[in-house]
């Protein structure tokens, strides 16, 4: 519970579910009238010839540039150096972690104790060898994580992908013994909830026929299912059933301090941002009087905690409130929610973790992090702060439910991450891990700065530059946006971008607009559904901040963005092509007009609208980038990179905008990785080709001269 995301990295896709959402595509809205709809068919043939022809040619284009090489050494050093942060996990009374590098590129799942992490060298204990698992199975198996049985936490239920997309397969692990379990649960690969009730019961939702009955229009879970030990899959007993026009149905187990079950709820997701939640039992379902826009965050001292998104009652949007398990239970209708947090105009809640017998709230003040501790008693909430760096970015990476500890990462533009170890309840936190400077940042400067969007906002960016640019409009800058989902774009420690951008004399912008949640719920309902050119305009207006300012120049500017931030790229690059020189396109949504029929895409029409609704299609037509692009405009060449496996965000986003542009006469760079999921980084070796074909593009486009054609 906690932690936010964004979109495309909280939920996915089975192939199979791909394979069936494509053919009802087709059938529901007619993809064979889209004279790039072939590249809709994901592993088809004369999709795949495409693709080989277009990587051949990009990277004739990027890989045979001398600086290629070099960027994919440095970059492969720094995604395999041995003196990374081997971020913890905590689990039966010990951390885990899993580690990549060049001899083991899928990941070694291993083990120590909390006393050796802390030395200087750690004795780790290998729980499972991702590549030697790989190569005796004949799969390409990688991590997606494990949930083990409190109180003992050695019987795991693993996750693992084959190719890393999103869908999984579930195997039951014994981390005591090292083995998986003879005959234990196993769930064969799909798109699928796993939580235990006890050593002998789950409950879980998944594809349970095989043939999709049991998933929703966006291809998740629908139906949760007891399933017992030893017990035939055709037994296991329903408990809760949402319909295939919501989202998904995902379980969550509440649990006391020692471990025990107190209570197992089915969150009904209607829409990406609407959920009900059920109190699920022996009888009925019961419905719990929580508003539509609310997030369950943890578990605590009986208090469950919750964060709402809309004004409820008398409690703003962006507040955290918690109710008593028990009252819930015993009358959900006289139940009273309690206050512990109302975030003001400058705040956010960033992210709600518990411990043992404490609530962690980090919180955004500025775009900046902190982070406060909460203790709960009869009188109420008090809460402290914990000492940790001012002015940085901070992630709770663990917390501990058999004590009060936690690690928090800590980092700024040009400041390595910093990994902290806290008490809770102590209110103390001391450095356990210091990332070596990646790069040489000693140049360089990181300001915040703002612009006013074409509707008289303010929109707060950060530039990171050299100290000695000149105001001439000669400096080579990337702006990043995201402005999405309600999810934040703070500073963080980019050592690739470091060594392969800002050593090179560039510099590159974050700009924090309005979709985000950069300001609670607040910055986000500013750009959602009909609102989203907001978020456009508030790019535009960076843009040409930085261009009146003299920090770049049109022909220096380059754009990037990923998954949602596809989105804005690509519409920035149809409204605004005059603004730019290169556009980096990676894992995109584009065809917004057919993105709710292509993989998960349904599931987010609470944050773009639905296009076969025609009110929201309206709206929608006049941004969406693959419909907009126009013969005879001069668009730059824009580097557009997706992955076959990705099973979020179909590739077919990136395809059909790439041949699109091609057949209007414009030339257009397009790579797409053959696995490696929607992140695009599962193996660092690939993951630094990724990088350095992204920089020799930018560098072609931005610094050199004259640009590269």
């Amino acid at each position: 519970m906690g932690r936010r995301l964004k979109f495309g990295t909280a939920v996915g896709l089975s192939a199979f579910s791909a394979a069936l959402g494509m053919a009802l595509c087709a059938q529901a809205i007619g993809a064979d009238q889209d004279p790039f709809g072939w590249l809709e068919d994901i592993r088809g043939p004369r999709a795949m010839a495409w693709v080989e022809d277009q990587n051949a040619r990009t990277a004739r284009r990027l890989e045979s540039d001398p600086r290629f090489e070099v960027y994919r050494r440095e970059a492969l050093a720094i995604f395999t150096a041995r003196d990374r942060i081997p971020l913890p996990r905590f689990r039966a009374g010990g951390l885990d972690n899993l580690w990549q590098d060049q001899t083991n590129p899928h990941g070694l799942w291993r083990t120590t104790t909390l006393e050796s992490y802390r030395s200087s060298e750690p004795a780790w204990t290998t729980l499972i060898d991702l590549d030697a698992l790989s190569k005796a199975e004949g799969k390409s198996w990688f991590w997606k994580g494990a949930t083990c049985l409190r109180p003992r936490e050695t019987r795991c239920l693993v996750r693992l992908s084959n190719g890393g997309g999103d869908a999984v397969e579930v195997r039951e692990f014994d981390a005591a013994t090292r083995r998986f379990v003879a005959g234990g649960f196993d769930f064969t690969i799909g798109k699928q909830d796993v939580e235990w009730i006890d050593k002998d019961s789950l409950v879980v939702g998944r594809d349970w026929s095989g043939t999709g009955a049991d998933l929703t229009a966006s291809g998740y879970p629908l139906a949760l299912k007891i399933v017992k030990r030893g017990q035939p899959r055709a037994q296991a007993r329903e408990v809760f059933r949402a319909t295939p026009t919501d989202v998904s149905a995902r379980p969550r187990v509440l649990r006391d301090p020692e471990g025990k079950a107190r209570a197992i709820i089915a969150e009904r997701a209607l829409t990406f941002f609407e959920t009900e939640f059920d109190l699920l039992g022996d009888g009925a379902p019961v419905k719990l009087p929580f508003p539509k826009k609310a997030r369950l965050e943890a578990f605590v001292d009986g208090q469950l905690v919750f964060t709402i998104q809309e004004d409820w009652r008398t409690f703003k949007a962006g507040a955290l409130l918690a109710y008593d398990l028990d009252a819930l239970k015993r009358d959900p209708a006289a139940a009273r929610p309690s206050l512990i947090f109302a975030p003001d105009a400058t705040q956010a809640i960033g992210a709600v973790e518990a411990t043992r017998h404490r609530l962690l709230v980090h919180i955004l003040e500025n775009v900046k992090g902190a982070v406060d501790v909460y203790a709960h008693d009869a009188a109420g909430w008090t809460h402290a702060r914990l000492p940790l760096p001012k002015n940085a970015a901070l992630t709770i990476e663990a917390a501990s439910l058999r004590s009060d500890g936690l690690f928090v990462t800590s980092e700024g533009f040009l400041d390595p991450t910093a990994l902290w170890f806290a008490d809770a309840s102590a209110g103390a936190a001391v450095k356990v891990r210091q990332l070596p400077a990646r790069f040489d940042a000693s140049g360089d400067v990181a300001e915040q700065h703002f612009a006013t969007s074409a509707d008289g906002a303010r929109i707060p960016y950060f530039l990171v530059r050299p100290k000695a640019m000149k105001r001439d409009g000669s400096t080579p800058v990337q702006m990043f946006g995201y402005g999405g989902f309600e999810v934040p774009e703070t500073p963080a420690y980019r050592p690739e971008m470091g060594k392969l951008w800002l050593e090179k004399g560039g510099a590159y912008v974050v700009a924090n607009i309005r979709g985000g949640g950069e300001f609670g719920p607040a910055w986000h309902e500013a750009a959602l559904l009909g609102r989203r050119q907001r978020a456009f305009d508030d790019f535009a207006a960076v843009a040409r901040d930085l261009i009146a300012t003299h920090a770049t120049s049109p022909r220096r500017l380059g754009i990037y963005g990923r998954s949602n931030g596809g989105v804005l790229v690509s519409v920035t690059m149809t409204q605004h092509p005059e603004l730019f020189n290169a556009v980096v396109i990676e894992s995109p949504l584009i065809d917004m007009l057919r993105y709710n029929h292509l993989s998960a895409g349904a599931s987010w029409a609470g944050e773009y609208g639905d296009p076969d609704v025609p009110a929201d299609r309206a709206f929608i037509a006049r941004y969406s980038a693959y419909q907009n692009l126009e013969a005879g405009v001069k668009y730059p060449e824009p580097y557009i990179t997706t992955n076959t496996e990705d099973d979020r965000v179909h590739p077919a986003h990136a395809r059909k905008f790439a041949a699109k542009l091609e057949s209007l006469g414009d030339t257009v760079l397009f790579y797409e990785n053959t696995f490696g999921g929607h992140a695009n980084d599962a193996d660092p070796a690939l993951n630094a080709r990724r990088w350095a074909r992204h920089y020799v593009y930018l560098a072609q486009k931005l610094m050199d001269r004259p640009a590269a054609k």
